[in-house]
């Protein structure tokens, strides 16, 4: 966590702060499970799309469910095929976003991906009360990430994030009930929700036109 701070912070001030691979050792570790806090961001400093990779790795291996909360949803076709297929193949996908928008036009763009995830077996709801601005994914009571990655495309591509994988760590049990009370608070979107008139699905698919730069 150390290191990614400060290659982040590097970044951004002219005198970069020397960045270490020597740390203090850890001692007296007794929790269970494993955690692995990794950074993703644009070329040159990252040459793979490692929050991608993460997302997809927790899907391709779901037998049971997998939850995720994030406030936008923006999705490439390799994305949406990768929520298709976990569906598919029998997983509960639930995905919980916000019921009122910080930004209008990107939640059209997010409700305009609606239709296709939910005809492959996806649940998709939304936070009644408010804005949910959590990004967290969850898998089979043993496998989550939490950090700052959206399911979006710039969050996937564009910009620097940082996350902490984790298998069988003890908060695991702790992201599952916030989740669930999360839940209790959403609503379930049903497919007559998404009736839209011929101008609104106009103007969806003109602003899916500029999906990768919003």
């Amino acid at each position: 966590m150390t290191h990614l701070f400060l290659t982040d912070y590097g970044l951004n001030v002219k005198n970069a702060p020397f960045v270490t691979e020597v740390y203090p050792e850890a001692k007296g570790r007794t929790a269970a499970g494993y955690l692995i806090p990794f950074g993703d961001g644009p070329n040159p400093l990252y040459t793979h799309r490692v929050g991608k990779h993460v997302i997809r790795g927790l899907l391709e291996n779901a037998t049971r469910y997998a939850y995720v909360t994030t406030p936008y949803l923006i999705l490439d076709n390799e994305m949406c095929q990768c929520l298709e297929s976990a569906a598919l193949r029998g997983v509960d996908v639930r995905i919980i976003l916000p019921h009122i928008p910080d930004k209008k036009l990107v939640f059209s763009m997010t409700r305009s991906f609606y239709s296709r995830l939910m005809s492959a077996g996806v649940k998709i709801y939304e936070y009644e009360p408010g804005f949910i601005h959590a990004k967290s994914y969850l898998v089979d009571d043993e496998l989550a990430m939490i950090g700052t990655i959206n399911l979006d495309y710039r969050s996937l591509v564009h910009h620097f994030e940082n996350g902490v994988w984790m298998y069988k760590t003890g908060c695991i049990k702790a992201i599952k009930a916030d989740i669930d009370e999360t839940l209790e608070k959403s609503i379930l979107i049903d497919k007559k929700d998404l009736k839209t008139n011929l101008l609104q699905r106009m103007f969806r698919a003109i602003v899916r036109i500029f999906a990768p730069l919003l």
